[in-house]
C-alpha cells in the first residue's frame, strides 16, 4: 500500500505562486499526476509527469504557468501566475507504471493524496 502525503497550498493573491509537494512512502516506479477540484465540479486534470520524470503533461489552462517536476519518490507543482479559477482542492495522484503514457482521466491513477485546499484570491 502507498501512501502519498501532500504539503503546500494555502492562500495567495492573484498573480503570485505556490509549490505543492507529494510525497509517497514507497517505491519509485509510479507516474504522478496533480487533479484539482473546485465546489460543485468534478475533478479535473492540471499536470502529469511520467516514472522517469523524461515526460510531462499539462492541462491547457495552466500550460506556461504551472510547472510539474519530481525527484525520487516527490513530485511538486509550482504553480505561478495565479488567477482566482485556479481556486481548488488539489490531489496528487499515482500510477505504477515505468511507460511512458500518462493518463488525465482520474480513473487511470491507484493513488491518491488528501487533498489541500489552494485558494486565489482577486
Amino acid at each position: 500500500q502507498v501512501q502519498l502525503v501532500e504539503s503546500g497550498g494555502g492562500l495567495v493573491q492573484a498573480g503570485g505562486s505556490l509549490r505543492r509537494s507529494c510525497v509517497a512512502s514507497t517505491r519509485t516506479d509510479y507516474a504522478m499526476g496533480w487533479f484539482r477540484q473546485a465546489p460543485g465540479k468534478e475533478r479535473e486534470f492540471v499536470a502529469a509527469i511520467s516514472w522517469s520524470g523524461g515526460r510531462t503533461y499539462y492541462a491547457d489552462s495552466v500550460k506556461g504557468r504551472f510547472t510539474i517536476s519530481r525527484d525520487k519518490n516527490s513530485v511538486y507543482l509550482q504553480m505561478n501566475s495565479l488567477k482566482p479559477e485556479d481556486t481548488a482542492v488539489y490531489y496528487c495522484a499515482a500510477r505504477f507504471t515505468t511507460a511512458q503514457a500518462l493518463g488525465d482521466s482520474p480513473r487511470w491513477y491507484d493513488y491518491w493524496g488528501q487533498g489541500t485546499q489552494v485558494t486565489v484570491s482577486s
